[in-house]
Formats: structure tokens, C-alpha cells, sequence
């Protein structure tokens, strides 16, 4: 194995990529660059009946969008091309060759009919079958065949798959780095299939083969692979292989926390799970994606990598390189993460702030003035959690109020209220440097000379030219608007006031 650190990230290219295989692939990024050492993207495809057109380029502009690219693998290259296991098929069948003349795997001839069979009968019986040490000596397969039988079966061109031999009574025990010690008696575990009848290799064949060669040091992966591990230990040891490191991730779990998180959750919710959005290429029907439903990359690596991690400080905002100097294996939490959503928005709303104002007046304001744009950006920024979301505040800003408050309206509307509108469409009218500061001086001069408090004023102000009792900061609203529909808008609220209070 190679002293220099080696992680993977190794999808399916069975549809999108889930959200929780994004986070997968940032936390193998994250050590990598952590430690120096390399990131690899497989892609596991030897499942070819699950294939789907466009998987793959999905994953690759996920990864992109987010800035976690490979340093080899599929896509870029590498010493160990080819990086598509379906590319790699001969490869599988020598090193399960290897197994059987070791005498740790053996050839099955059971068809899936009399398999069936057999599972009917034990399932009668109430129990469940295992093709394991008790059932195999029984069976058709090379262990309980002559040879004769068997030279017979291979040259006839009989079916056959390939099955690990799993000692009968054995432990099998391993560190993980996130779980500790993994204890687990081969009694409990079936003779699994390596190579299919077609020739493809299984996943757990192929993916221990592919990791050796490809000199893996680390294997970072879902909770959901933890089952497998003991099997893919005991592959290690067949081939006379040291295992990797195993870090087997905690589970993503619904917003309210009982049971994993799934795309039906997500269209429940009215959230993405999928970093970008994705057509069926069967059905058409259209998933969200995290891009298009305006999070940041910067502020969905952010959110991603506390689910399940910790820097076990209290800073929460974390660059991509920050990341890296803080990540650690040994700070991933065992127990479930949920998926809070609002948390996922609280972090797009902190990494909107720190955007460039000319950026998002140009890439979401296209139809305004650069300079007039971004003066919405500065006034609505506090305001949005999502970028797209200036284009309609600016839309209602500029809409004429259609109808007012009434709470304030009821609270606040007297003959003081009505004497300081007044006093102010004077004094607005009268003012030629039409700018936040300026107004709000001519403003507060207005009202002292006229001996009336702001307090009793300023919300009816707002009323009169927005409709509503709160809103963005008031002064650089009423600069925006401008002189000539300012004076529309009082002037509409002052006649309309006295006949709404009635």
C-alpha cells in the first residue's frame, strides 16, 4: 500500500447525485488536501441494468460547481486508467481466477430457479436461506461436484457465478475511524457472489480489486457500506492484501430526524437533495438542485460539512481552505445527522453578505443600471436568502402601494401624523440634493422646527410610500424611488388615509 494518503470518491452513474454523496466527496477531498495526498473519482458502473444515460457528466459538474475536483479519475485521467470498472472487466476475472485456484472462492452452478426454490422451502419453514458453510456442501457448485462434473459444466459452457468461500467459523475485526472496533462472526454471513454469470465482477470484487491497485490508503464511505466491510476484509485477506483505512460515515436523516433522508422527503419539504437539478431522461419529471435553487457552492460545502462534522470550536463559516486545515476523521459524529434545511439557507444568507455587490447586480439585475442595481443589492441584501430573489423584491419596491397596513394605520394615523406627512411632502419637494443623507436631515429639520417627534411619524411614513409598516431602511428607499414618485405616493396616502381610519 502506498505511504502517500490516497482517497476515492467511487458513485454509481445510476441517476443524480444524492446530496449525501456529495458530502462523501468533500470529506475525501478534505483529507486529501489535509494530509497531501491524492483524490480519486471511480465510477462503479458494473451494475450495467441500472445504467442511466447523463449519471456520469452529472456527477463530474456537481463535483465542479462545488470546487472539489479529482486529481485522477474518470474525467482527468491518471497511472491507473482505466477509471470506469465496466472498462476493467478482464482484470476482475483474473484476480477471482486467483481466488479459486487459492482455494477461497469456487465456481456455483445453481441456476436462479432452483435457488428460488430452495429459498421457498426454508422460507415455509419460517427461516431464511444463506448460500454460506452448512448450505454450500449440498449444493451445485465445485465444492460438493467431482471434478469430472465440474470440467463437464465449464466446458459445456454451463452458467456459472463466482462465490467467495467464507470460513465457517472465523471473527473478522477491524478499526473503523469513525466507529472504533467492528466485530463480526462469519456464521452471521453468506458465500457472496464475485463474479456474475455474465462476466461482469460484483461490486465488492471489483471495488476491493480497484482500491489495491489503485493504491487506496483510505476508504471514506456511507454508513449503508458497513455490512459490506467484514466481506470486503475478508477479500483483503484472501488475496493476502493489507485493508485500507475504513471511515464508514454517519447517515443523513429527515429534518425532524427519524429515519434517512430521501428524494420523497425532499419534494415534501419543497428542498433539493441533489446538488444540481436533474431531468428523468424516462419520465421527464425535473428533481431541484441546490445551484438552481440559488445556494452558493461555497455556502453548500459550508452546510454540508457539519453534517456529521465538527470543528469542535464555535466559528461556523468556513472557506473551502479552512475546511482543510480544520477536518479531521476523528471529529465525524457516529450517531445520524438531519438534514435541516433552514440551517442550509441561515449558511446561504451569511455567504450572500460576503458576495460582490457588482456581481449580483449584474448576474440578477441585468435590466437596470449597474450603478442603480447595485444600490438595490446594498438595500435588499439583509433581506433574501437566495440571489433570485432580488429580481421580485425590486419588482414589489417598485410596485405603487395598491393597499396600507391597517394595524398601523389604526395605531398611528391622528391629526399629529397627518401635520408631519404633510410638513414632509414640503419639505421633500423642496429638496435638491436628492440623496439618503440629505433627505433624512431635511426630514428630521422638518419635524423639529414643527415641533413633532420622528417616533410619532416615521412608521406612517413608511405606510404612505410602501404599504407596509417595516421594510429595508427607509431613507436610501426614498432616494430610489425618487423625487417625482415619492410625491405620487404621499400624495395618494394622504388622500386615502383619512377615509381608511374612519
Amino acid at each position: 500500500m502506498s505511504s502517500k494518503i490516497r482517497v476515492r470518491f467511487a458513485p454509481s452513474p445510476t441517476g443524480p447525485l444524492h446530496i449525501g454523496g456529495v458530502r462523501t466527496a468533500l470529506y475525501n477531498y478534505l483529507l486529501a488536501r489535509k494530509l497531501g495526498g491524492t483524490f480519486l473519482l471511480r465510477i462503479e458502473d458494473t451494475d450495467q441494468t441500472r445504467f442511466v444515460p447523463g449519471a456520469e457528466d452529472y456527477i463530474l459538474e456537481s463535483l465542479a460547481w462545488l470546487g472539489i475536483m479529482p486529481d485522477e479519475g474518470v474525467g482527468i485521467g491518471g497511472p491507473h486508467a482505466p477509471y470506469r470498472q465496466s472498462e476493467r472487466k478482464d482484470l476482475y476475472k483474473a484476480y477471482a481466477d486467483e481466488l479459486i485456484a487459492n482455494g477461497k472462492a469456487y465456481f456455483a452452478f445453481d441456476s436462479s430457479e432452483e435457488l428460488d426454490a430452495i429459498r421457498a422451502v426454508y422460507e415455509s419453514k419460517g427461516t431464511a436461506f444463506q448460500y454460506n458453510a452448512l448450505t454450500r456442501v449440498k449444493l451445485k457448485n465445485s465444492l460438493s461436484m467431482s471434478p469430472e462434473a465440474i470440467e463437464e459444466a465449464l466446458a459445456s459452457g454451463q452458467p456459472y457465478v463466482i462465490r467467495l468461500k467464507v470460513p465457517a467459523k472465523a471473527e473478522i475485526r477491524f478499526q473503523d475511524s469513525i466507529r472504533d472496533w467492528v466485530h463480526v462472526h462469519t456464521s452471521s454471513m453468506d458465500d457472496k457472489v464475485l463474479m456474475k454469470s455474465d462476466g461482469m465482477p460484483t461490486y465488492h470484487l471489483a471495488n476491493v480489486v480497484d482500491d489495491h491497485i489503485m493504491e487506496i490508503t483510505h476508504v471514506i464511505r456511507g454508513e449503508e457500506w458497513l455490512p459490506s466491510a467484514p466481506l470486503h476484509i475478508l477479500l483483503y485477506q484472501a488475496f493476502g492484501w493489507q485493508a485500507p483505512q475504513f471511515a464508514h460515515l454517519p447517515l443523513l436523516l429527515k429534518p425532524e430526524g427519524n429515519g434517512k433522508l430521501s428524494k420523497r422527503d425532499a419534494d415534501l419539504g419543497g428542498f433539493p437533495v441533489f446538488p444540481l437539478a436533474w431531468t428523468d431522461p424516462q419520465t421527464g419529471t425535473v428533481s431541484k438542485g441546490f445551484k438552481q435553487e440559488g445556494y452558493l457552492p461555497e455556502a453548500t460545502l459550508n452546510f454540508l460539512a457539519f453534517l456529521g462534522w465538527n470543528p469542535g470550536t464555535e466559528q461556523e463559516l468556513f472557506s473551502l481552505d479552512e475546511l482543510v486545515q480544520a477536518f479531521s476523521l476523528e471529529r465525524i459524529n457516529k450517531a445520524g445527522a438531519k438534514f435541516d434545511v433552514n440551517k442550509a439557507k441561515w449558511f446561504n444568507e451569511q455567504y450572500l453578505k460576503q458576495h460582490p455587490v457588482a456581481e449580483l447586480a449584474k448576474d440578477y439585475l441585468p435590466n437596470i443600471g449597474q450603478e442603480q442595481a447595485e444600490a438595490y443589492v446594498h438595500l435588499f441584501l439583509d433581506r433574501i436568502t437566495f440571489p433570485q430573489e432580488l429580481g421580485q423584491k425590486v419588482a414589489e419596491f417598485l410596485e405603487l402601494p395598491s393597499e396600507y397596513d391597517e394595524t398601523v394605520l389604526a395605531n398611528k394615523w391622528n391629526p399629529e401624523a397627518q401635520n408631519g406627512l404633510l410638513a414632509i411632502q414640503n419639505c421633500l419637494d423642496a429638496i435638491q440634493d436628492w440623496h439618503a443623507e440629505s433627505i433624512k436631515q431635511a426630514i428630521h429639520e422638518t419635524l423639529e422646527l414643527a415641533g413633532i417627534k420622528m417616533g410619532k411619524v416615521m412608521q406612517m411614513l413608511r405606510v404612505a410610500l410602501s404599504g407596509n409598516g417595516a421594510g429595508p431602511d427607509l431613507m436610501i428607499s426614498i432616494e430610489l424611488w425618487g423625487k417625482e414618485q415619492v410625491g405620487q405616493r404621499l400624495s395618494t396616502a394622504l388622500a386615502q388615509f383619512p377615509k381608511l381610519s374612519e
